[in-house]
């Protein structure tokens, strides 16, 4: 086991304490247990409520004391939170009787004077102890925060978040939270009187173990495994002309970052969210304008360079196989052997047409959640981009699938015929030697490999991750893949999903 991880913090008032609750919000998820120790009045209530808060996102949120509740539960949009009291404890064996023994999964766990069931404290924890310091002034404390376990990784990255803030020039700016996405990533807008960028944490870390050939999938797949691709790309597109964000202050090593904040006004509209043409219009006008360039395979980071990877055979079929390995068990509909091989053997066989193709940066995830308005702007540069660090060198149809079918909300089919043709004339315009006929071949072959990856992607999501509100989203997958897998140059493989692949549960 690591040793204790301990550093302290000066807290000259409130604010200063919710500044540290929101940076260690930023750290923590379901299954951390953070400990709050301290007199009478050393601020641990307070401490935890600022905690709650901001992962609420209401500064104006009850959170009362729990000392006589002893326990009180908060289901907040990342995950639920417990927030406990151990004060009026008088055995530890109480601890089971208010559902603290053994401590609840899947939760973030807050515990007030845990002095009073120390065995019962898990050995991976954080301790954030409070001390009054009249001397800094009336309402000052200071917190030594301790790591304990696993959980030393964790205090050790506060630090490092902390100084960076500092160095940065923001670490008395306010914070708010913002939502995450499927990745390790956490993100917080930072308020200052002259403005407000955003905050990115992108620890180090490979996407799952080391499944595939000896790599991880993030590895075998190509997805970025730290900040450095997000920095090369961003810089990147930002010469070809594409509006992705300005960065102000970075940190490779750890993998803090803080840039241009775009706002949050999309290119979807209503309830249920719809596409807004003009700007689904616009978005496929950066892809064509993009796919027209000779794009760099090499770009430049301070003291190194960056390589993008190439979407090869075993990556595209890597992604494809998440869909046998996760999404038919779920439906009661495991492969054999046999099947197995024939699946595999369809996909080798159809993927050389596109892997053949003329290659540019597939940014990978370009789609509405990534993509936001700026209406300040004109032309393609109204469309900013916000989400590429997995960007990879594959076929030009690869990204355009991503936006006409996007897999979070519905693209009605007539829209996205529209604007495949829209980018088709745009690229003819542009070069008379470009393929209409063969690039829809190609659309057809990458939408059946994209749809069927998410198939699998979204049950392991649900069933590795915990985040089940995923698969409300496979129906319409499983729409999308009933499209393209109605081109000829897919017959055999749509008799064999037919034969195969159960559709998902409504």
């Amino acid at each position: 086991m690591s040793a204790p991880t301990t550093f302290s913090v000066a807290l000259h008032n409130e604010t200063a304490t919710a500044q540290l609750m929101a940076d260690l919000a930023l750290l923590v998820g379901p299954g951390d247990v953070v400990t709050l120790t301290g007199d009478l009045g050393a601020g641990k209530t307070a401490a935890a409520r600022s905690l709650i808060r901001y992962l609420a996102g209401d500064e104006a949120l009850e959170v009362p004391s729990p000392t006589f509740t002893l326990v009180q539960g908060y289901e907040l949009p990342p995950f639920p939170v417990i927030h406990a009291d151990l004060y009026r404890v008088e055995d530890e064996n109480e601890l089971e009787e208010i559902g603290l023994s053994p401590l609840p999964d899947a939760t973030l766990v807050l515990i007030e004077w845990p002095e009073r069931a120390p065995s019962a404290m898990p050995a991976d924890r954080i301790d954030i102890a409070l001390t009054h310091r009249p001397a800094l002034g009336s309402n000052a404390r200071a917190a030594d925060i301790t790591g304990y376990g696993k959980a030393a990784a964790t205090v050790a990255r506060l630090k490092a978040l902390r100084e960076f803030l500092d160095a940065s020039g923001y670490i008395d700016a306010t914070r708010r939270r913002m939502a995450g996405d499927a990745s390790t990533r956490s993100y917080a807008r930072l308020v200052r009187d002259d403005g407000i960028v955003i905050l990115m944490n992108s620890p180090q870390r490979p996407d799952g173990a080391a499944l595939y050939n000896g790599k991880s999938y993030s590895a075998a797949a190509h997805l970025a495994e730290n900040i450095k691709p997000f920095v090369a790309i961003d810089e990147g597109l930002r010469v070809a002309g594409i509006s992705a964000p300005a960065i102000h202050h970075y940190d490779l090593n750890h993998g803090f970052l803080i840039s241009e904040d775009f706002g949050s006004e999309g290119v979807i509209e209503g309830d249920p969210p719809r596409p807004i043409a003009e700007r689904y219009e616009a978005a496929t006008d950066v892809l064509a304008v993009l796919h027209r360039k000779t794009l760099p395979e090499t770009l430049r980071l301070p003291d190194q360079t960056y390589t993008i990877p190439a979407f090869d055979t075993d990556a595209l079929l890597i992604e494809i196989g998440l869909m046998p390995e996760w999404y038919l068990p779920d439906r009661n509909a495991p492969l054999s052997d046999e099947k197995r091989a024939e699946f595999f053997a369809m996909w080798h066989e159809l993927l050389k047409k596109p892997l053949a193709a003329p290659k540019t940066w597939i940014i990978r995830d370009y789609h509405s959640p990534n993509l936001i308005w700026l209406a300040d702007r004109t032309g393609i540069e109204r469309v900013g981009v916000i989400d590429f660090q997995d960007t990879v060198l594959g076929p030009q149809s690869y990204d355009v699938v991503s936006l006409l079918q996007d897999a979070r909300i519905d693209v009605p089919e007539a829209l996205e015929l529209t604007l495949l043709s829209r980018y088709i004339k745009t690229r003819r315009a542009g070069d008379a030697s470009f393929d209409p006929t063969g690039f829809a071949e190609l659309y057809a072959i990458m939408s059946a490999q994209r749809n069927t990856r998410l198939l699998g992607t979204f049950a392991r999501l649900n069933r590795r991750d915990g985040k089940p509100h995923y698969l409300r989203h496979q129906p319409r997958i499983w729409t999308y893949l009933q499209r393209s897998l109605a081109h000829p140059a897919l017959t055999a493989l749509r008799d064999w999903y037919l034969a195969n692949v159960p559709p998902p549960q409504p």
